[in-house]
C-alpha cells in the first residue's frame, strides 16, 4: 500500500503543477481538445445506433422469453459499453499522444526542469517526437484492441461481467497508459520500450495509481482535455522516482517500497 499512497501524492503534484501553470496547461490541454472534438462526435454515433448494435449482437435470443432477452440485451449492451470505454479512453490517450507528441515532449521536459536535474540523454527534433507520439499511439492502439477482445468476451458473463471486467479492465487501462505517459522522461534518460516496461512493472502499485485515475478521469466526457496533460505530467514524476532521483514528493518512512 505505500507505492499507492505514494503515487497519489505524486498524481496530485503532477496536478497541481499543470493546473497552476498557464502554459503547462497550454501545452497539454491544445492536442487533447482537437482529439476531444473527433471523440465527440464518434460518440454521438455511437450512442445514436447502440440499440441497433446491441440488437444485432443479441439476435440469437429473439426466440427466448421477454425477460430473458430483457437480461441478455442489458448483459450485452454493458459488455460493449465496457469495451468501448477501454478502447475509447486508451485511443484517446494514443491519438492525443500521436497528434501532441511534441508538446508532452516539452511538458515532460518543463516538469523535470521545475523538480530538478535531469540526466543528459538523447535530445530529440520536432519531427522526432512527433513520429515518437505516431510510433506510440499505434502501438497503444494495438494493444488496446487486443486486450478488448477478451474482455469483451467476459462482459457476456453474468455478474462477473458487470463486476469485475470494469475493475480489470481500469487496472489494464492505468497500466497502459502510464507506460505512454512516462514515456518521454523515460526515453530522455535513454530507455526503450523493452526497457520502461521492465521499470514499470518493477514497481505496479506506483504506476497503478497515476495510471488508473488518468483512466477514469479519460472516462468522463470533456475530462479528458485535463487528465492527460496532468497524467503527463504525474508521469513524468513518477519516471523520476522510478529511476531513483527527487520527484519533489518527500517520501515518508512508510511509503518506501
Amino acid at each position: 500500500m505505500s507505492d499507492l499512497v505514494l503515487g497519489l501524492r505524486l498524481y496530485a503534484r503532477g496536478a497541481g503543477m499543470v493546473l497552476r501553470s498557464p502554459r503547462l496547461l497550454r501545452l497539454g490541454a491544445l492536442p487533447a481538445v482537437v482529439t476531444a472534438l473527433l471523440y465527440t462526435a464518434a460518440f454521438v454515433v455511437l450512442v445514436r445506433f447502440l440499440d441497433d448494435l446491441v440488437g444485432l449482437l443479441t439476435g440469437f435470443a429473439d426466440g427466448w422469453s421477454p425477460g430473458a432477452q430483457q437480461v441478455t440485451q442489458v448483459v450485452v449492451g454493458i459488455a460493449v459499453l465496457a469495451a468501448v470505454a477501454l478502447v475509447a479512453v486508451l485511443t484517446f490517450v494514443a491519438v492525443t499522444l500521436a497528434i501532441g507528441g511534441p508538446f508532452y515532449e516539452r511538458l515532460s521536459e518543463h516538469v523535470d526542469d521545475a523538480v530538478g536535474e535531469v540526466p543528459d540523454g538523447p535530445r530529440r527534433s520536432w519531427a522526432a517526437s512527433t513520429w515518437r507520439g505516431v510510433r506510440d499511439g499505434l502501438l497503444l492502439v494495438g494493444l488496446s484492441v487486443l486486450v478488448a477482445i477478451p474482455l469483451f468476451a467476459a462482459g457476456f458473463l453474468p455478474v462477473v461481467g458487470q463486476t469485475v471486467v470494469p475493475v480489470v479492465a481500469a487496472l489494464v487501462g492505468g497500466r497502459l497508459l502510464i507506460l505512454e505517459l512516462a514515456a518521454p522522461a523515460l526515453e530522455r534518460r535513454g530507455l526503450g520500450f523493452a526497457a520502461r516496461r521492465r521499470l514499470v512493472r518493477s514497481r505496479r502499485t506506483l504506476g497503478w495509481a497515476v495510471g488508473v485515475p488518468t483512466y477514469l478521469l479519460c472516462l468522463v466526457p470533456l475530462v479528458g482535455i485535463l487528465a492527460v496533460p496532468i497524467g503527463a505530467a504525474a508521469a513524468t514524476l513518477v519516471a523520476r522516482e522510478l529511476r531513483g532521483e527527487p520527484s519533489g514528493v518527500r517520501a515518508r518512512p512508510a511509503d518506501r517500497p
